[in-house]
């Protein structure tokens, strides 16, 4: 078996490889085409796992690997670092590391996407980038409109009225791209069987439905309700090193259901913890948005 590290950049990238045993076998920075690749792994014939942080541009080292039967891995970029820190760090350095924690089984595996679910979760996630620029428009206009205490900015004059519109025209495209966008996931996920039992699911509309079955990539992966809890962050963590400390839902490195928790008002005021219910009954009371994608995200796990 070979082990390979994989130092991905945008241009080139730097790979080291070992053998089962013993020191390094080459070294070598290569250019990030198809086919310098490989001819990097074609010397090295056999068994071959590589090893490579779960950035942005793994699709198609993915692609080029698959057919030269070479296994690879996505590192967990935030846990890798926290394993693998070190005071000098340089593309050859790294690489080395993750060759070594992968020949060691010591590599935090970040789960890879298979090929055919890719399109529509990123379709999907730049649908959510849509309506957040969408979002931000309006808020804009929301401020602008709060600077006079006013619910029309045509009683302004002609400097307000303008980045009014303007904000009003992004709104409007926006909108219209977010339907395109919708309009061309349906005929891939509204026949599949998983996300037509999910839209079964009382208050579980079409774009929960979608958002959970393109991220999770098959429930099975879950084998617990708790377990899918933990990865949609609807549970807090732990930090009690040193004594207790407050929990939190552990946000870091992303969100990986950020459609799922529903938000019903905004601005409703946190309510106080009643000392006379039970610590989950007190959690709900104090986040009824949290409990209830919790209640959804429980019906989700069992159908």
């Amino acid at each position: 078996m070979w082990y390979s590290g994989i130092d991905q950049h945008k241009r080139d990238s730097v790979i080291t490889t070992y053998g089962p045993d013993g020191p390094r076998v080459k070294q070598a920075r290569v250019a990030n085409t198809p086919l310098v690749m490989a001819q990097y792994f074609a010397d090295f014939p056999g068994p071959h796992k590589a090893v490579v942080e779960s950035t942005g541009g793994w699709y198609w080292l993915a692609d080029v690997l698959a057919p030269l039967d070479v296994e690879l891995v996505l590192a967990h970029a935030t846990r890798l670092k926290a394993i693998a820190a070190a005071k000098v760090k340089t593309d050859q350095v790294d690489s080395d590391t993750l060759a070594l924690l992968l020949r060691a089984d010591l590599i935090p595996v970040a789960h890879m996407i298979r090929a055919d679910q890719r399109g529509p979760r990123d379709l999907m996630r730049t649908r959510l980038r849509l309506v957040e620029k969408c979002v931000s428009a309006q808020n804009s206009i929301d401020r602008l409109l709060e600077k006079f205490n006013v619910s029309d900015v045509g009683a302004r004059d002609e400097l307000y009225q303008l980045p009014a519109a303007c904000q009003a025209a992004q709104i409007a495209l926006l909108t219209q791209q977010i339907a395109t966008v919708e309009r061309a996931l349906y005929p891939h996920l509204l026949p599949n069987a998983d996300v037509q039992r999910l839209l079964w699911i009382p208050g579980l509309g079409k774009v929960n439905a979608f958002t959970i079955y393109t991220e999770i990539d098959g429930i099975s992966r879950f084998p617990s309700a708790r377990q899918f809890f933990s990865y949609s962050r609807l549970v807090p963590g732990a930090d009690n090193s040193g004594g207790p400390h407050p929990a939190s839902l552990g946000l870091q490195g992303g969100e990986p259901l950020p459609q799922a928790r529903v938000r019903r008002d905004p601005r409703r005021a946190v309510q106080p913890r009643d000392p006379g219910l039970p610590e989950s009954e007190s959690s709900a009371q104090a986040d009824p948005d949290r409990a209830h994608a919790r209640r959804l995200g429980d019906r989700a796990h069992r159908v």
